[in-house]
């Protein structure tokens, strides 16, 4: 696994307001997964993933231009799978087939980077660290991340 360096990390907590296996839900069910992943006014049209260790992912993430519709699509493998507790998988930039893209990544950031999520039990709350290693904090990436967990709470609360 890549070493944490802050300046290299992507790091979000939050509390939300809902059981841990909801949000855990959010996180491995596709459905629920496409309701909130992605900047705001961004849509997920493809969500594949087989949560177990090993598993492989593929997402398709698609924005309106001026030019119109502009998919970006993310594979990874899942490396850790603790239900209800962690999630740690990778993440490229890919094509439709999941097939990674050389130069894909955006300046700055890694080829393939990690994201790492932990889920904590809270008094009936759910706390979520989310760790993305190899998105520099301040990118747009991190702004991406922002947005999303802003989705994911107007849908949990918190």
């Amino acid at each position: 696994m890549p070493e944490i360096d802050s300046r290299d990390s992507v790091m979000i907590e939050r509390t939300f307001d809902a059981p841990i296996e909801q949000v855990w839900a959010m996180w491995t069910v596709s459905e629920h997964f496409q309701s909130w992943y992605g900047p705001t006014g961004a849509t997920i049209t493809v969500a594949k993933m087989d949560v177990r260790v090993g598993g492989t992912r593929l997402v398709c993430m698609e924005m309106q231009t001026s030019d119109g519709p502009m998919q970006m699509w993310f594979a990874g493998e899942y490396l850790e799978v603790v239900e209800h507790e962690r999630l740690v998988y990778t993440e490229f930039i890919a094509d439709e087939h999941g097939s990674p893209i050389a130069g894909g990544a955006a300046p700055g950031a890694h080829d393939v980077t990690e994201v790492r999520v932990e889920l904590t039990e809270v008094g009936g709350a759910t706390r979520v660290a989310m760790t993305h290693v190899g998105i520099p904090a301040g990118s747009p990436g991190e702004a991406g991340w922002a947005m999303a967990f802003d989705k994911l709470s107007h849908i949990l609360g918190g």
